[in-house]
């Protein structure tokens, strides 16, 4: 990811050199090479960069390079979550030294009234998300014929998100507005056909996008219901080192709250991140994070966004995303600059075809492994692994069972049919098709009752005879 490109050779302004020598930064990952020395020329650029492959420095040098110190708004940068805002003020922050410039985020979830006296203090450059930017504009806080530069931070999701027609409001009264860039993990038309509309004959840096979207990490598949995921993810973490820090993804919110929950049970220290947390809530989980206090975090795509923690080795999808470019977005939060790190992804029956989508679109090459070995000095799960027999069901909810009954000990269909209704006290329902072959028999059992049937069948002769049963997958 990185190149032979060191920041010292591009005659940055001194406060801004200082900054990255501060940072330890001496070499322009490809993101940054490709677009900081277009940018800084004054043209309108559409970059395409994940998360972790240095694109906010890619906007940020050049943004904050024609910054001055007057109190007066000269650029504004629009991000989809309030959680990225912070991200890129805090690495602007950084970046820019003792170039004394004021940057303030500007998002939801906040003291209005505070927000406002601060703005209203003079401020060089907003990082804001675009519902709060156009409410403090409509309250006269902010004034968007000032800036002269706009940047537009992961476009996709603020497309998926439907803030699109937002940014046209914000960008229609910009009407000072000199440069604008865009970053961008993904392209949907979309994306391009807006661009055309508020851009400037923008130039497309589209750099080796298999290597830049998809981050130097090894991927593991394991294949399980979903009754036991959690027995797999307690494996998962029982092997963390005391440095580790881990992310979990969920779909959706009411799995986020469920997984903590069990996970708690289980005497595991896990933090939940989702959208229903207020503001204060989720900034606090998200400082106990990148201090290192909190070291697992469940959490949905969302609310996940701009978490900027390099010590994460670990990402586990618990559930596999809808949508296949969350996934690299997900993976992509370790592996962070170059460092290495595992994404583990727990699929279920209905999950597959989905995994094979996202394999396919992105050449991954996700090994398919068994659930992790307990480590040395741990002899017990931390999470019991429960009877499934959902994965191996048909789409009725039966399983077929391989009896070793001959024929011609069974007698007919309706005898063993009687038999097992005898033997497991269930409806008749709950069997389904029985049929001989060679020498065995195959049940059709409903997956309700597979339990106790395994147990029934090996402990019960069948007219005198001992069974043994096998699930047939």
């Amino acid at each position: 990811m990185f190149t032979t490109t060191r920041f010292d050779t591009w005659d940055l302004p001194e406060s801004i050199q200082n900054g990255l020598s501060a940072m330890g930064w001496e070499f322009a990952t490809q993101v940054q090479r490709d677009t900081v020395p277009l940018a800084r020329q004054g043209t309108d650029v559409i970059g395409q960069a994940r998360t972790g492959s240095g694109k906010t420095a890619a906007f940020g040098l050049p943004i904050l390079e024609r910054c001055q110190a007057t109190g007066t708004l000269q650029a504004l940068v629009l991000t989809p979550t309030r959680e990225l805002a912070n991200q890129v003020a805090e690495e602007f922050q950084l970046l820019q030294g003792d170039a004394g410039l004021t940057i303030l985020t500007v998002y939801g979830g906040t003291d209005l009234e505070k927000q406002a006296k601060t703005l209203d203090k003079g401020v060089d450059v907003i990082v804001g998300t675009p519902g709060r930017v156009m409410d403090m504009s409509e309250r006269g806080h902010i004034d968007l014929a000032a800036p002269k530069m706009m940047c537009l931070d992961e476009a996709d999701r603020m497309l998926d998100m439907g803030f699109f027609p937002d940014i046209m409001w914000v960008v229609e009264r910009m009407t000072g507005r000199e440069q604008t860039l865009l970053f961008s993990a993904t392209f949907p038309q979309e994306i391009i056909d807006a661009a055309h509309e508020f851009m400037n004959d923008p130039d497309f840096v589209l750099t080796n996008a298999e290597e830049l979207d998809v981050p130097p990490i090894d991927l593991f598949s394991v294949r399980i219901g979903r009754s036991n995921k959690l027995w797999v993810l307690g494996r998962l973490l029982a092997r963390m080192e005391d440095a580790d820090q881990t992310i979990i993804f969920c779909n959706t919110k009411r799995m986020v709250d469920l997984a903590v929950e069990r996970l708690k049970k289980h005497r595991f220290d896990v933090a939940g991140l989702h959208g229903d947390l207020s503001q204060n809530q989720r900034e606090r989980i998200l400082n106990s994070f990148k201090e290192g206090e909190v070291k697992t975090i469940i959490a949905t795509d969302v609310a996940a966004r701009g978490i900027d923690v390099d010590g994460i080795t670990l990402v586990v999808n618990y559930d596999i995303p809808n949508d296949m470019d969350s996934f690299i977005h997900r993976i992509g939060r370790t592996g962070r600059i170059g460092r290495t790190g595992e994404a583990w992804s727990l699929v279920s029956r209905d999950d597959e075809p989905q995994l094979s989508r996202i394999m396919a679109t992105y050449g991954l090459d996700i090994q398919p492994s068994e659930a992790p070995e307990l480590p040395e000095g741990i002899d017990r799960d931390p999470v019991r692994r429960q009877e499934d027999f959902g994965e191996t069901a048909d789409v009725f909810g039966y399983v077929t069972v391989k009896l070793s009954l001959h024929p011609d000990q069974a007698g007919s269909t309706h005898s063993v049919a009687n038999w097992l209704v005898e033997q497991l006290r269930c409806d008749e329902l709950a069997i389904g098709t029985i049929r001989f072959d060679d020498d065995s028999t195959y049940v059709s059992l409903h997956s309700s009752k597979i339990g106790t049937a395994m147990k029934a069948m090996e402990k019960r002769p069948y007219n005198g005879e001992n069974l043994t049963a096998v699930i047939v997958e």
